[in-house]
């Protein structure tokens, strides 16, 4: 990838222009010396910055035509919920399409030379098909503090996953992945299980269970990209809806109900056409109270729901002989 492209990737707040000066001028080293912006990162490289925020062109992204549901605030942070088929950070190739980031300048108040209530900063994200809740530092002290508690593994996060397969586990029991990620040499985007790669570790356990289906809830360990989604799949359980590691890009009633035909003449629509993957909640300190735990808690979206619906109504487990 090019620099001036990882940059905005992982700065999705600063505008390229900026961006791109500041490696111009020597502010952004890579392995300590200067580079270009159109220079190609690779991995192990380091990235440097010293830059001066207050000096920065912010990059204000259209936000999308939604009511963003706050789930927590205080003078530190907010936790939103990320609907459906919303990527967290602006499309650099198409900047007119609607971002989580662009959902939080408009609720910030955000405009173009206007400061807004807070400037949002993102500390972790969720991939476009994953719904569920999202940790938003208000200031940069309050990203400071919480890059930190995610790096000392202080802040839980806790996702459920609806995955093919019944799960090997017993009610209450918890099981714990641990298989190291890298980047997919063959597969640009995509990471696999490889001995070479960082380490990761997922804790999982049953919420319920249906016949040739189960619902997990899973914990991350560790921060690594897509580690829920290939852990699961590394162990023969991929998320029931995942078109890069399991086998559906989406879910239909004909498929878990026996004999089921949709009505002559009509295209059936799915239960759901996303990541069957929901991120439930959130614990972490509060940094306007030292001492307290702040735990915040997503609903499941309609068409996450319906499914379990569904499955619970056709597909309920088999009862277990004492």
């Amino acid at each position: 990838m090019e620099l001036d492209e990882f940059l905005c990737r992982m700065y999705p707040l600063f505008s390229k222009r900026f961006l791109r000066r500041q490696v111009r001028d020597g502010n952004i080293l890579v392995d300590g010396g200067r580079a270009n912006p159109s220079q190609r990162v690779r991995c192990d490289e380091v990235v440097s910055l010293d830059v001066d925020e207050e000096d920065a062109e912010p990059f204000v992204p259209p936000g999308p035509e939604l009511d963003l549901s706050v789930l927590y605030e205080d003078a530190h942070v907010v936790v939103v919920d990320k609907p459906t088929a919303l990527a967290v950070e602006p499309d650099r190739w198409d900047e007119t399409r609607a971002s989580l980031v662009g959902a939080l300048h408009a609720l910030a108040g955000t405009t173009e030379g206007g400061p807004g209530r807070f400037r949002p900063r993102l500390v972790h994200r969720l991939d476009k098909g994953t719904s569920g809740a999202v940790l938003v530092a208000k200031t940069i002290e309050a990203e400071r503090d919480l890059r930190a508690a995610f790096d000392a593994g202080t802040v839980r996060k806790q996702y459920l996953a609806l995955v093919e397969g019944e799960y090997p586990l017993e009610e209450g029991e918890e099981g714990l992945i641990e298989l190291s990620i890298a980047p997919d040499r063959r597969r640009s985007g995509t990471m696999v299980v490889a001995e070479s790669g960082k380490s990761a570790c997922t804790l999982v356990r049953v919420d319920q269970r249906f016949r040739g289906y189960t619902l997990l809830a899973c914990e991350p360990r560790t921060g690594r990209t897509h580690q829920i989604r290939v852990h699961l799949a590394a162990t023969g359980f991929p998320l029931a809806v995942d078109a890069l590691y399991g086998r559906r890009k989406s879910l239909a009633l004909s498929e878990i109900k026996a004999g089921y035909r949709p009505k002559p003449g009509r295209a059936e629509s799915p239960l759901i056409d996303r990541l069957t993957l929901h991120a439930r909640s959130l614990e972490f300190d509060s940094l306007s109270e030292p001492g307290r735990r702040v735990t915040v808690e997503a609903q499941l979206p309609r068409d996450f729901a319906r499914v379990l619906k569904q499955l619970s109504k056709v597909r309920a487990p088999r009862s277990r002989r004492t």
